[in-house]
Formats: structure tokens, C-alpha cells, sequence
């Protein structure tokens, strides 16, 4: 290879441009057949063995066809990226053989079939990204997290992750096998069960215990009456209406070496949000040849929200449209809390595992208003707060977003650059455009892209 790039350089001045990257496209392909042949690691997990990348691991992630083409383009590998996986390791929890697959599944006691939720937060345990975590949270642990934010060895997690139940008769000793209509998802090795303080969590966690808060609505009437702690052992991802990489499929995609800026959504994209960012690659902590990672949840979240595979549609052909070489587009199956400036934390974490460096706070990050009083449960800016508190701790930057304004001088700019040069701000509320939308009336391409209103119109 050596040897190669030593003839690339110092071919004729004259040779075609044509046939200098036909040479280097050569020497390329050999590279990459090379660290092909690299091993992947397995270390020990807190509740037993799992696969795991670690920041040195060469592996490529397997590739998952979809609609006839590769779900993975493979950019870059694991020891390339900058940012290392939440407390050192990648977990992985899937199993690889349809052997070992079917021996986990008989070896199970129960079968239950998992809520949405439950389906989100068993994928992101099973796929890694809620690394460190191998399973279901135990007493111990669940509480340690609630009251200080915290794992027991002290390392920052934002919320609890754990499996309720109404169940009486399944105990501890008990292997659940979760499923997903038909389709084995993963076994549980259920050790411990436990009733929750909820009024504890709810209050730590979200800041209150008042159900007008729909986490709080969440654990007091959704969740079971009981958690279980325990390992999990992954069988199969489910199946979803839009396409969720693991963090480890993720980490090939995406380019190595530079700063990985990652954007939370759970709304359609409009020119507000693009322009937001796109442009927080020019912040002064991100480095030269930044990149975007739009990461929406696609997941259960607030009841008036747009349902997740309507987003997925909108975003599809927003990524369609713009074609943005800086911008890469993924997909977390992840369930919303509305938990503010706790929830800020758990999505940080999240994406490092998904390599990104860097992580745009919004005003009101995951915020969410009483449903009796419309009041805001936090201040705007209590989620960059505490991010911007514990992003050294956490191994995140933070990127906190512009407040964009439209004007008809200049288009998009800050408010206080607006409000300076005395420019003529445009508005549109929320409340108009989902009038407009419904009434099919014009709705200015300003505030949103043609492509992404079609979708939303297609599908009301």
C-alpha cells in the first residue's frame, strides 16, 4: 500500500486526471479490503458477556439491505471517530446465529408481548445505546439514577431505564421472552422486581409529580405498578415503518476525525431548523470539517404530536431535496419523556454513542406545558444550563441554538441582529400553520420546504 502511494505521487505531470483516480480508486479499494480482515473484541457486561466495539475495534457493522440498496455506506471506521462510546465500550447484546437465537428463546418462562415503549427501550439496550447498560435497571440502580443522575459507579445517565409490569406471578428467576406481534425481539433474565417510588421519580426526573405533565401521565397510567431488573439478550431488532441503524452501523457512516455535531428532533424540519443547523458548524467550538447528524426520534412521544412515520416521510424527502454533503440523516427509535432538562442529558449520552462530538441544545429543550394551565414546566434555558454544567463530565460539547429570525432584507439572521439593523421580521405561529396545512391554503416557503408540507398534507 506504501509502496502504491509512493508510484501515485510521483506519476508524469502529464498522465490524465482521469487515470491519476482511476490509480488512487485502487488504491483505495485495497485499503479497505485490508482492515476488512481486522477482529472485532468481547468483553464482559455488568450482568454477563456481550459483544462490544470498543474505540480501538477495525469491524465493520454488518450492512441491512432496505429497498433494494445498502443501509450502510461505509465512510469511516469505529477508531477513526473522535468521540469514544459512553463509559469506554459499545455494548452489542444481539445475538449473530439463528442457533443461538432459538436456544435463548426456549429457555424462556414467560412471553410478553411489549408495548411501544417497552419496544424502544429494549432496542436501544439491545443495540447499544444506552451503553453502559446491559439490561433492564435493578432497584439499586434505578434509584441511584433518579435521585443523582447518576449510574451507582458515578458515571452520568439522564433517566431510569426500566420494564413495568402488572404481573403478579412472574418473579425474579423468571426469563421473559418480549415480543413484538410474532416476532421474537429479545429475553429478559428477570432479577429483581421492585414498586417504585413514582412520585419521587416523576418529581426528580421531570421536575414534578402533577400528572398535567405527560411524563408524569406517563408512569402514573402507563406504566405498570411494577419495574423488573435484569439481562438482556437480543434476538431480533424490530420491524419498523422507517429504517433505525445501531449505533455501531451508524458509527461507519459517518466521516472520521472531525467534530460530529448532533441535532435532536421530534417535529417536522422547517427552514427555521434547517438554517439552525446547518449553521452551528460555524460555531467556535466545532472544528473545521464539522459535520451534522440529524438524529429525530421517531418513537412514542406527546399525544398532539405528528406520529413518527409521518416525520420519518418528512424527513426523507427534505434529505431528498436539500442533498446537503454535510448534513448525514438517521433515525432513533427512542420514547420521549418531555422531561426538559433531564431528558437534554439522556439525549447527549445517547448520541455519543452514536459517535457525535457535539450536541445542539434548543431553547426549552424537550419541554412540555401543562394540560390544565398551558404553563411551561421549565425555562428556556434550564436544559442549556445544566447541559452546558455537565458536558465536560459527560464527554459532549454543546451547540446552543440561534434564535433565527426571517426578514425580508436579509432572510434568515439572529434576532438581535434583526432587532439591531432595525429589519422587518416575518412570523408565522404554529397555530396559522396547522390552519393553513388543514385549509390548504399557501403556506410560504420561507418558514417551510414545498416537499415536507406535500408530505404533511398527503397524510392528514
Amino acid at each position: 500500500l506504501i509502496l502504491c502511494l509512493f508510484l501515485f505521487s510521483t506519476l508524469d505531470q502529464q498522465i490524465s486526471t482521469k487515470i491519476k483516480m482511476k490509480f488512487l480508486f485502487a488504491i483505495t479499494a485495497l485499503a479497505a479490503s485490508v482492515s476488512a480482515f481486522v477482529p472485532s473484541t468481547t468483553r464482559s457486561g455488568a450482568f454477563g458477556v456481550s459483544n462490544t466495539v470498543g474505540q480501538g475495534s477495525l469491524s465493520a457493522a454488518p450492512v441491512r439491505s432496505v429497498a433494494g440498496r445498502s443501509r450502510l455506506e461505509m465512510t469511516a471506521t469505529t477508531s477513526e471517530l473522535k468521540q469514544v462510546p459512553h463509559g469506554g465500550t459499545l455494548v452489542d447484546l444481539i445475538l449473530k446465529t439463528d442457533a443461538e437465537k432459538a436456544a435463548a428463546a426456549a429457555k424462556a418462562t414467560v412471553v410478553v408481548q411489549a408495548t411501544q415503549r417497552q419496544l424502544c427501550d429494549v432496542e436501544l439496550l439491545m443495540n447499544g445505546a444506552f451503553s453502559p447498560l446491559d439490561g433492564f435497571m435493578d432497584q439499586a440502580t434505578y434509584e441511584h439514577v433518579v435521585e443523582n443522575m447518576a449510574l451507582p459507579s458515578g458515571l452520568i445517565f439522564g433517566l431510569p431505564v426500566v420494564f413495568d409490569t402488572d404481573d403478579e406471578d412472574v418473579q425474579p428467576g423468571a426469563t421473559i421472552l418480549l415480543k413484538d406481534g410474532d416476532r421474537d425481539i429479545a429475553t429478559f433474565e428477570v432479577a429483581d422486581k421492585y414498586l417504585p417510588n413514582k412520585p419521587l421519580e416523576t418529581l426528580k426526573c421531570y421536575g414534578t409529580s402533577q400528572i398535567e405533565h405527560p411524563g408524569s401521565l406517563m408512569v402514573a397510567t402507563e406504566r405498570g405498578k411494577y419495574y423488573m431488573g435484569g439481562k438482556v439478550t437480543g434476538l431480533n431488532l424490530p420491524i419498523r415503518p422507517f429504517n433505525c441503524l445501531t449505533p455501531a452501523e451508524v458509527r461507519a457512516t459517518l466521516p472520521g476525525g472531525v467534530d460530529i455535531v448532533a441535532f435532536q428532533c421530534r417535529n417536522p424540519v422547517h427552514r427555521a431548523h434547517y438554517e439552525l443547523f446547518t449553521r452551528a458548524l460555524e460555531a467556535s467550538n466545532v472544528g473545521e470539517g464539522g459535520v451534522v447528524m440529524v438524529h429525530p426520534t421517531c418513537g412514542p412521544t406527546q399525544a398532539d404530536d405528528i406520529p413518527g412515520e409521518v416525520r420519518y416521510k418528512t424527513y426523507e424527502v427534505l434529505k431528498e431535496e436539500t442533498a446537503n454533503p454535510k448534513v448525514f440523516w438517521q433515525y432513533l427509535p427512542y420514547s420521549m419523556h418531555m422531561a426538559g432538562p433531564r431528558e437534554a442529558i439522556q439525549h447527549m449520552m445517547i448520541r455519543k454513542n452514536y459517535g457525535c462530538t457535539h450536541f445542539i441544545i434548543g431553547r426549552d429543550m424537550a419541554g412540555s406545558k401543562s394540560s390544565v394551565t398551558g404553563d411551561d414546566f421549565y425555562g428556556a434555558y434550564e436544559a442549556q444550563d445544566l447541559a452546558a454544567s455537565k458536558s465536560e463530565e459527560l464527554g459532549v460539547k454543546t451547540v446552543p441554538s440561534l434564535n433565527l429570525v426571517y426578514t425580508d432584507e436579509e432572510g434568515y439572521m439572529t434576532a438581535d441582529d434583526a432587532k439591531a439593523k432595525g429589519y422587518n421580521e416575518k412570523k408565522l405561529s404554529g397555530t396559522k400553520f396547522r390552519k393553513a396545512l388543514r385549509a390548504g391554503e399557501d403556506i410560504p416557503e420561507w418558514f417551510a420546504f414545498k416537499s415536507v408540507v406535500k408530505v404533511l398534507r398527503d397524510n392528514q
